[in-house]
């Protein structure tokens, strides 16, 4: 088991030394207006950036360019960002930090604006680890922030400035967009976006909308079968008990994984649950003070792992992954160690760590080798005990939806 967690670090490091995000087709408008077509390193940025990375062909060296040279990037079918000088309101959401001035607090600030929609309104969003605003502009007005914040009135109670809902009345109206349409409209980026639709259609205006350009499937449940290939070592230092070093044995797995992609970083990370049936049975003859004697296991539980994935991707069908998850095994009241001439054992067992290596393709089907830590199956016994169940896994995977 030792060479087997070796190998497997160092197969995981290899891996992601290799891995990188992604090239893809993209431009950049300089200063002097002229359109640069390149590949862009598109990392699924959770904040807007201030540049970014790109070479001219599939050979050529990384570049990079800045707000400073750049007026606008994007990557097609993708995302898009723009440069803008604006008032952004640092105003913080934080209840501790809230005061009675329900006034934006404005800093003009040259930054990228990342385009939610673009047409005859447009919509953009600016965050970072601070804030998160969005903004908007018409064929006749430039880009101004849409307004919320929350204050303290007289009586110290969280108020809420609305200015943004005057703002959409006052420069976006539409036959088909009535006050009860603002009125429930919340500042956040899927009410926003569906109001732009909205608008743009009730004028009849092609548009565009960028956070539709690229699915984001954040939940996905999979079907998993595998086997497992196990041992288990049982040794009483202060006891007539005979220890008991029990051999390899293949046995099936069956488990539902609930994925909870996270939606940043290109959905590159993912939180993961899995419940699964396992069992391992086995026998073997030991010998203890001259005496023999038969042991059986019938170790049967429910393991649910609860860790964390990383993709990195090979092509748009192609990904590997690896994962590290913490086991909470839930041993069945029938699982125990049977000695035939002295007391059974419960088995009773701690959590281990498990490490993941696997590969996925067209988002459906999916092959994991799985190393599993030392577990001790007998915690509810005292010191004198020592046992030692060790595991690996093959999973094959279907992604249900």
């Amino acid at each position: 088991m030792k060479y087997t967690l070796t190998f497997f670090l160092i197969i995981f490091i290899n891996l992601f030394s290799f891995s990188q995000i992604k090239f893809e087709k993209g431009y950049f408008i300089t200063n002097s207006d002229e359109k640069v077509e390149c590949l862009i390193r598109n990392v699924g940025l959770k904040f807007n950036p201030d540049g970014f990375t790109y070479k001219l062909t599939e050979t050529s060296e990384n570049k990079k360019e800045t707000i400073n040279s750049v007026k606008e990037f994007g990557v097609y079918d993708r995302f898009k960002y723009s440069r803008h000088t604006v008032d952004i309101d640092y105003s913080s959401s934080r209840n501790e930090d809230l005061n009675r001035n329900y006034l934006p607090d404005y800093k003009e600030e040259t930054v990228f604006l990342q385009v939610l929609i673009e047409g005859k309104a447009n919509l953009y969003s600016y965050i970072n680890a601070e804030v998160s605003r969005y903004f908007f502009s018409t064929e006749d007005k430039n880009v101004e922030q849409l307004v919320y914040k929350e204050f303290l009135n007289e009586s110290d109670k969280i108020t809420e400035n609305n200015q943004y809902k005057q703002q959409l009345i006052n420069n976006l109206q539409c036959s088909s967009i009535g006050m009860g349409t603002i009125k429930n409209l919340h500042y956040r980026k899927s009410d926003l976006v569906k109001f732009f639709e909205k608008y743009n259609k009730c004028n009849n205006e092609t548009f565009t909308n960028f956070e539709n350009k690229e699915k984001k499937d954040l939940f996905n449940l999979n079907a998993r079968l595998g086997v497992n290939q196990s041992s288990l070592s049982v040794e009483n230092i202060s006891s007539a008990y005979p220890d008991a070093d029990f051999d390899e044995e293949t046995t099936f797995r069956f488990s539902i994984e609930a994925e909870f992609v996270m939606p940043f970083h290109k959905n590159k990370w993912a939180l993961i649950i899995e419940p699964t049936y396992h069992y391992y049975k086995t026998e073997k003859e030991t010998t203890a003070y001259f005496a023999t004697q038969n042991v059986k296991v019938d170790y049967t539980s429910i393991e649910l792992p609860v860790g964390i994935r990383h993709y990195m991707f090979i092509n748009d069908k192609s990904k590997v992954f690896v994962n590290a998850s913490f086991i909470i095994d839930l041993s069945s009241k029938g699982s125990i160690i049977d000695y035939e001439t002295s007391n059974d054992l419960d088995i009773k067992s701690d959590g281990n760590v498990a490490l993941g290596l696997g590969y996925k393709h067209n988002n459906k089907y999916s092959v994991e080798f799985r190393y599993h830590t030392d577990r001790n199956v007998l915690n509810n016994y005292s010191s004198n005990w020592n046992s030692s169940y060790d595991s690996m896994s093959l999973i094959l995977g279907y992604t249900l939806f």
